[in-house]
């Protein structure tokens, strides 16, 4: 049986894969896949929603109610050493996305906040690239939109690439109390991707007192919604996996907790910094 966590992607076809809040059973966090061919197009309506759309592959222009971005992104695969083209949209505008080359893209969202923003392209160069951890549970790292930028009003956005045989997302953290500076409400999505696409990985989303305790083994393009509860993820032998995150909730702001029962290895004499994502 399959997780009510997990959204199976469509193999085929332009939607990838969509989860709004309404399928998630929350209210922050959108996130929708699409792929399109040369010179096709997919318009969106922005409403009382904040976009940031990232060409995950692929290069496509965007125009924002009449403000052309050209040739956006460069990527051929997600697993290059490459940080994505992105651009963040304020609600109330109408983006139209043209495929220059065949492209996949992510449409993540969130409420759009109550004080007017402008549209902003992500200079890719801009990006803070990072590697977490140390032996096997090290990943790479690429906010696109960390809490940190004040671009937008509750939207975070960042990818991990984290290398076969390797864990992420560990030890395992959560972030489901807003109870700052301790730690923070956010709902996240994981949008998963594995080299080569044939594999798989696992992730679990769990509580302490495991009222949510679901394990998920995700495929390439599959996506796992975290609505609560700590969250980590196994890469096996063989298989690299990348995921894009998307996180938002009441305030643009990301503390974590660990858990407590794994925490001790943060603490031994060749533990890394606390993981983050």
């Amino acid at each position: 049986m399959t997780s009510p966590l997990l959204a199976k992607a469509a193999r085929a076809g332009r939607e990838i894969v969509d989860v709004t809040p309404e399928r998630a059973g929350w209210t922050h966090v959108g996130f929708r896949a699409i792929r399109l061919q040369p010179d096709e197009r997919e318009t969106v309506d922005t409403g009382a929603r904040e976009l940031c759309a990232v060409v995950l592959t692929g290069t496509v222009d965007m125009d924002v109610d009449g403000v052309r971005y050209e040739s956006l992104g460069s990527r051929a695969s997600v697993f290059e050493p490459v940080s994505p083209a992105a651009l963040y949209v304020p609600p109330g505008r109408r983006v139209t996305i043209r495929a220059r080359t065949p492209a996949e893209v992510a449409l993540c969202s969130a409420p759009g906040g109550d004080r007017a923003r402008d549209v902003r392209l992500i200079d890719p160069a801009s990006m803070r690239r990072s590697v977490r951890g140390q032996g096997t549970n090290t990943r790479f790292i690429c906010d696109i939109l960390p809490h940190d930028d004040p671009t937008a009003a509750h939207l975070l956005v960042v990818e991990v690439l984290t290398p076969a045989s390797h864990s992420s997302s560990y030890p395992p953290h959560k972030h489901d109390v807003e109870a700052p500076p301790v730690e923070t409400q956010l709902e996240e999505t994981y949008y998963h991707r594995l080299n080569p696409p044939q594999g798989f990985a696992f992730q679990r989303v769990y509580t302490d007192d495991r009222s949510l305790d679901e394990a998920c083994a995700v495929e390439d393009h599959d996506v796992v919604m975290v609505p609560r509860g700590y969250h980590p993820v196994v890469a096996p032998h063989g298989y690299d996996l990348y995921y894009l995150n998307v996180m938002a909730g009441p305030n643009r702001f990301w503390v974590f907790k660990n858990d407590p029962a794994h925490e001790w290895m943060l603490k031994a004499p060749a533990a890394a910094t606390p993981a983050r994502s």
